[in-house]
């Protein structure tokens, strides 16, 4: 099966600048990029290396999903923000999981050996706050044994047939939250494997704590009201 790699970016040049040769190219079939309006040379350094940039248009991580997912031309794909929190080595474990006849893999902070760049806080709200959502998907939703324990992380790889399966509409950060709640729905087969994540590299993050939050609540009783249809 071919494989994409969909980079994300929103002015990520001081990431981009720093993981680029780290991305291992050589493990997928096509690369490009879904660009959300970058203005910090982002764009042109991807262009520069002969890797396409597809704008977008429409701002919103899920949009960016969505776009990356009729653009690309493999049956496996792989996300991957340049932002200095994910580790472009776990690039080819997520794909060989696929190959190995999971439906989604996840790259996941919370598992043994893994490591959350909110490890060393006294509070550790963004973790928390996932492991929350985390349980209660679990505990609603999968029918599985196997608990996943990042949900929401959104370095993950999903076979395009899967993804198409799911309907998704999410809005934001949202996205990949509704993506694993809706795939323990189904019952596909997901997977996850430990990750190392890193410090941001420059740049600002786009998701604020207090508003995301909201909306990942206002999203999850959503989803309970609407039961195992979607």
């Amino acid at each position: 099966m071919k494989s994409s790699l969909i980079i994300l970016t929103l002015n990520e040049i001081e990431g981009v600048r720093t993981l680029y040769d780290r991305i291992p190219f050589d493990a997928v079939d096509e690369c490009f990029v879904v660009d959300g309006g970058s203005i910090d040379g982002t764009v042109e350094f991807f262009r520069e290396r002969g890797i396409k940039v597809v704008p977008q248009e429409i701002k919103g991580r899920g949009e960016a999903f969505r776009i990356a997912v009729k653009e690309a031309k493999g049956s496996y794909l792989i996300f991957f923000s340049p932002d200095g929190n994910e580790n472009p080595g776990d690039i080819p474990k997520l794909l060989e999981l696929l190959a190995r006849g999971y439906d989604i893999a996840i790259a996941s902070r919370f598992l043994s050996g893994s490591q959350n760049e909110e490890d060393d806080l006294r509070f550790p709200w963004r973790a928390w706050a996932n492991r929350t959502f985390t349980y209660i998907a679990n505990i609603i939703w999968n029918t599985n044994r196997n608990y996943i324990t990042d949900t929401i992380n959104g370095y993950r790889a999903v076979k395009k047939g899967a993804f198409n399966k799911l309907n998704i509409n999410a809005p934001g950060f949202v996205i990949e939250y509704q993506m694993s709640i809706r795939a323990m729905k189904l019952g596909l087969k997901v997977v996850e494997i430990p990750t190392i994540e890193g410090q941001r590299i420059g740049g600002v993050s786009t998701a604020k704590s207090i508003s995301t939050g909201l909306l990942f609540l206002r999203f999850l009783f959503k989803e309970i009201k609407n039961g195992r249809k979607f």
